[in-house]
């Protein structure tokens, strides 16, 4: 193992500037700025938008779920709805499984 010794000093005293102790810092700051911007910011914004669209659920909103599943919401609990799917067919969702809510009278266009 001795031998990689030799080479290692040699590769210290090869003239090259020592770099700045902050480099190291400063690098982290940019990896910790770009992930913020990129990543959590983002990701916020929508998981407040979400929050937004769920607390403003009301009585004969046309609602798109998660599932995929299209229906007018009959009632409104405070973390649960109750959707009409159908003719006489409800179904209980909770608030958080809404992805959008649709323009009036999209269900009739369907």
């Amino acid at each position: 193992m001795d031998f990689l010794i030799p080479a290692a000093m040699a590769q210290a005293q090869t003239g090259q500037p020592a770099q700045s102790p902050w480099t190291f810092f400063i690098m982290m700051g940019g990896l910790f700025l770009f992930m913020y911007l990129f990543m959590i910011r983002p990701q916020q914004k929508r998981a407040k938008e979400h929050k937004e669209l769920v607390s403003s659920l009301s009585k004969g909103d046309e609602v798109l779920l998660n599932s995929g599943l299209v229906g007018k919401v009959n009632k409104v609990d405070e973390n649960y709805i109750v959707v009409e799917v159908a003719d006489n067919t409800e179904l209980k969702f909770q608030k958080v499984a809404v992805h959008a809510v649709l323009p009036k009278g999209t269900l009739k266009s369907i």
